[in-house]
């Protein structure tokens, strides 16, 4: 099993969910966060004075999948978050060592 990590452009999560949702993968965690990588921030003006923004807006998503679909599913997010701009987001890709179905018990990819 591997648990994937990507951080994306709030813009883009429909298309994320739709092309997940396509490969037959239905659950994902989304959480909001704030960082950044290369692009480093922006200026922003309110009110007449310009003041720096370092952190931006993201989106977290995290999916745990069978180690089979993990080539498809990075792709899938890859290709629905991509814009061609700089703060598209990053992919990370782990192992996944166990999961447990809280409700039912069910372990390892019957949980997923």
């Amino acid at each position: 099993m591997k648990l994937l990590i990507a951080i994306i452009k709030p813009s883009r999560l429909e298309e994320v969910r739709q092309a997940l949702n396509s490969l037959d993968v239905h659950g994902m965690t989304v959480t909001e966060v704030k960082g950044y990588g290369r692009q480093k921030g922006h200026s922003e003006i309110y009110r007449g004075t310009e003041y720096a923004v370092h952190f931006l807006p993201k989106l977290k998503v995290e999916i745990a999948v069978d180690a089979a679909q993990v080539d498809a599913v990075a792709t899938a997010i890859k290709d629905s978050a991509q814009t061609g701009r700089i703060g598209d987001g990053k992919i990370f890709i782990l192992d996944l060592e166990q999961a447990i179905r809280i409700r039912t018990g069910e372990t390892g990819t019957e949980a997923l």
